[in-house]
């Protein structure tokens, strides 16, 4: 990516990321797009990675770590009473000078991999449709795994605006979301049986080891004490609960699991704003693949950020395709639509 890319990258996530959900980061974003020696940092980050995301994670990664500077008095997740924002930018810079050593060791050799473990509330209705429909044990599969957090959404227990919890009720994490539209799905009080999960990612994230820890609370934005705390219960959770997570490429290793799932189960391969990270060959690599599983087993496909923001299912029911539309999602999981019509899977 050029200046100008990068640059563009930064307005896009202030306007359409951080808006109505992080004034701290909307603000240095913004003010990022305009500074020329910032926007030249970040061009020591791996391709393909969210720029935004990992600058801004690496020097939150360096403060949780104990650097000293003016710019700790600015991050809700460490001053008790942080400054006003808008004198914190020229901090941030100075930060980046002092730190760029650091910072660029962190954008060589790091990865963005958010566990929001609050998207599991669309995919809670998502796995009650599919079992309603097809009777079927679901054996999941997690491309982008990260730190596999999103597989134990059968240990959560869920509310959607009403004195309704679905899920584990028993869970110590509660997930609270809304649902946007006219439309609701029809929940299953109690999860549906699941037969198998495993977890695929380049690099699996450790939650015993303390750097990988501190990397993964680091990527969760300053003022976001909710998101902090739900992915710290659920942590606790997966180490009572571990699950099988392997190292590799998802879409490569992809058949090789299918095979090994148990029969006669529903195939549900998963992932969540973690595409716009997959080059696009192998995109079409990972459609074709799930088009020659589906001509054997029932397999559906939930994603988003492949082709668009919207999050998308696509299922293969006794050899015949169907695709559908979800609709938007909020990217932490505060909401999403729910546009799914009878029609879309069929018996």
């Amino acid at each position: 990516m050029d200046k100008t890319q990068v640059a563009s990258r930064f307005k896009n996530f202030a306007k359409l990321e951080c808006k109505g959900s992080s004034d701290f980061y909307e603000f240095l974003s913004l003010e990022i797009s305009e500074d020329g020696e910032i926007i030249e940092l970040c061009s020591e980050a791996q391709n393909g990675q969210p720029v935004p995301n990992l600058l801004l994670g690496a020097v939150h990664y360096l403060l949780l770590k104990g650097k000293e500077h003016t710019l700790k008095e600015y991050y809700p997740s460490i001053a008790k009473e942080p400054k006003n924002m808008e004198g914190s930018f020229v901090h941030f810079k100075d930060f980046c000078n002092i730190y760029r050593d650091e910072i660029v060791s962190i954008l060589k050799s790091k990865i963005v991999q958010t566990n929001e473990v609050r998207r599991c509330a669309y995919l809670y209705p998502i796995f009650c449709l599919i079992y309603s429909k097809v009777k079927k044990p679901l054996s999941l599969i997690e491309i982008g795994t990260s730190a596999g957090l999103q597989l134990l959404w059968d240990k959560y227990s869920y509310s959607y605006g009403t004195n309704k919890i679905y899920g584990d009720r028993n869970s110590s994490v509660l997930i609270n979301s809304k649902i946007k539209g006219h439309n609701a799905p029809s929940f299953l009080y109690k999860y549906p049986p699941v037969a198998s999960k495993v977890g695929l990612d380049l690099h699996i994230s450790d939650l015993r080891n303390s750097e990988d820890y501190l990397w993964l609370k680091s990527l969760i934005w300053p003022e976001h004490k909710e998101r902090l705390d739900l992915f710290e219960r659920a942590a606790k959770v997966f180490r009572e609960n571990p699950v099988d997570l392997i190292e590799g490429d998802g879409v490569t290793l992809l058949t090789d699991v299918v095979e090994k799932s148990p029969k006669d189960t529903a195939i549900i391969v998963f992932h969540t704003h973690v595409a716009n990270q997959i080059p696009e060959s192998l995109k079409y690599e990972l459609i074709e693949k799930l088009k020659k599983i589906g001509s054997k087993r029932d397999v559906f496909h939930i994603y988003n950020n492949m082709w668009d923001r919207k999050l998308h299912i696509d299922s293969f029911i006794n050899g015949v395709e169907y695709n559908h539309t979800i609709g938007e999602t909020d990217g932490h999981g505060r909401w999403f639509e729910w546009n799914v019509d009878e029609n879309l899977i069929s018996n």
